[in-house]
C-alpha cells in the first residue's frame, strides 16, 4: 500500500482520487455475492471521464455525511481511548500494483483499519436491532481491506449519544 498524506476532501486528496476506482464506490462494481453491479457501467463511464478531462466528478454531500464530518474526530479519539490503541490518520491510500485506493478513517497498528459512519437515529437503531455489519458498508470494508493490505477493519457507528461496532476480518477474496 502506498499511503498519500493529505487532508480528505482537499485539492490534492480530490487529485490522487481522480479517475481512480475508489473503495466507497465498489458497491458501484460488485455486489456482496461478487456480482457485477448493475451500476458498473456508469461508474466506469465516471472514471473514464475524469481521465479524459483531468475534471473530478462533484462530491454529493448530505446532512449525514456532515455530521460524520463533525463526530469524525471524537468518534476516533473514543475508539483509541476504548481500544488503548493509537489510530493513523491518512488521506488516501494506493493499491501496490493496480488503480485503486481508499480513504481510511484510520490506520490501527500494522494489521487494521477504522471505519467510522455517522448515520441518522433511525438507521443506527437498524443496525443496533440487525446486530452485524449493515450489508450497504461491505464492498468498502472489503476494497479497504484489499487495497492496504490489512487482516482487519472495524467499523464504529456513532450518533451523538450512542456506538456500535463490527469487525470484519479479511476472510474471504471479494475483490
Amino acid at each position: 500500500m502506498r499511503k498519500i498524506d493529505c487532508e480528505q476532501g482537499s485539492a490534492e486528496w480530490l487529485n490522487h482520487r481522480l479517475a481512480t476506482p475508489s473503495a466507497s464506490m465498489f458497491a458501484k462494481i460488485v455486489t456482496t455475492k461478487g456480482a457485477w453491479s448493475t451500476q458498473a457501467d456508469g461508474y466506469i463511464n465516471q472514471l473514464i471521464a475524469e481521465d479524459l478531462t483531468g475534471e473530478s466528478t462533484p462530491f454529493y454531500q448530505n446532512e449525514h455525511m456532515a455530521r460524520g464530518t463533525e463526530l469524525e474526530p471524537k468518534a476516533r479519539s473514543a475508539y483509541e481511548f476504548l481500544k488503548d490503541v493509537v489510530v493513523e490518520q491518512v488521506g488516501f491510500c494506493l493499491h501496490d500494483t493496480m488503480r485503486a485506493g481508499c480513504s481510511p478513517d484510520g490506520l490501527v497498528g500494522d494489521e487494521g483499519g477504522l471505519e467510522i459512519k455517522c448515520p441518522s437515529g433511525a438507521v443506527h437503531v437498524s443496525y443496533l436491532r440487525d446486530g452485524k455489519l449493515p450489508s450497504k458498508y461491505y464492498q468498502q470494508v472489503m476494497g479497504c481491506l484489499w487495497i492496504t493490505g490489512r487482516k482487519w477493519w472495524f467499523v464504529l457507528n456513532v450518533t451523538r449519544s450512542t456506538s456500535q461496532h463490527s469487525r470484519l476480518m479479511s476472510r474471504r477474496p471479494l475483490i
